[in-house]
């Protein structure tokens, strides 16, 4: 018995030990892109500081949930912001997957004597963190530019609420790029493939407007659409994270589609499955 516990601890000692090491090889590469870091909190910036001037006497938010007074509209954009700093992070990790599986990283991971999907966990785990820190470092320049989001000087529930919700948005979009990298066959194709996954998802959501205003204005079917945007429902559980109000659905969709993307991703890159036939080059 006593033998038998101290496998399982071994065991469990060993899966830990092999997490951290993929999530510390992660944040060292990152920690040599500083252009990395830079494009990703460029783009953002540029949003809230270019788009949200422009249009902040044109474009009023209305006093609807979460809100509970008319505010400004870079305030309205922030969380989507964060969204799209999360949504980039995990579309570029399904270009490091691809990147990786065609230099044969990929596959000597898959071989070590750990369960597949404790291996994409991890690869998961490590992007995720990745993201966070991307938002946490938008978070802070935004605020040094006027843009201060609620949850600043909040009590302690209120804070793991948004941390909550920031730690299963990057899960969940980390997932997706997890799911998206199996599909990819060659590095040549990434861009191609992400236009037709971040454009649509990111602009028909509410991260840059609410979805009365695309009902009001007649656009019926992007309103549908945006409904059913598990991009739309990240967006929102942040928002209302931020104003501590009950986001609705938006925690079970997010979830659920974590859990989706994932179990499709580990099946995927099965070798006896999705991952052999997906991978192969054409004409090899």
């Amino acid at each position: 018995m006593t033998a038998g516990f101290d496998d399982r601890h071994r065991g469990v000692r060993h899966a830990a030990q092999a997490m951290q090491a993929i999530v510390v090889r992660e944040l060292a590469k990152f920690g040599r892109q500083y252009g990395r870091l830079v494009s990703a909190l460029v783009r953002p910036l540029l949003w809230l500081a270019v788009f949200a001037a422009g249009f902040r006497n044109v474009f009023g938010v209305a006093i609807v949930e979460p809100y509970d007074t008319y505010i400004p509209y870079d305030v309205y954009i922030a969380p989507g912001l964060v969204g799209m700093v999360l949504l980039f992070n995990g579309m570029q990790s399904s270009l490091a997957m691809v990147y990786d599986r065609e230099m044969g990283l990929m596959r000597l991971l898959l071989t070590a004597p750990l369960p597949r999907w404790w291996i994409l966990l991890s690869k998961l785990v490590a992007t995720a963190v990745l993201s966070l820190a991307q938002a946490g470092a938008f978070v802070i320049v935004a605020a040094l530019l006027g843009t201060v989001l609620p949850v600043v000087g909040s009590d302690v529930w209120h804070m793991l609420h948004v941390l909550l919700a920031a730690v299963s948005c990057a899960l969940m979009l980390g997932a997706l790029g997890l799911l998206m990298s199996v599909h990819i066959r060659q590095l040549e194709n990434f861009a191609g493939t992400m236009n037709f996954v971040i454009f649509p998802m990111y602009f028909i959501s509410t991260a840059l407007y609410p979805l009365w205003k695309l009902e009001e204005s007649g656009a019926e079917w992007v309103h549908r659409v945006a409904q059913i945007n598990p991009f739309t429902h990240a967006v929102e559980w942040i928002r209302f994270a931020l104003y501590d109000k009950d986001p609705g659905l938006a925690p079970g969709v997010v979830l659920g589609t974590l859990a989706l993307c994932f179990a499709l991703a580990a099946w995927g890159y099965d070798p006896q499955r999705g991952f052999g036939a997906l991978t192969r080059r054409p004409g090899a």
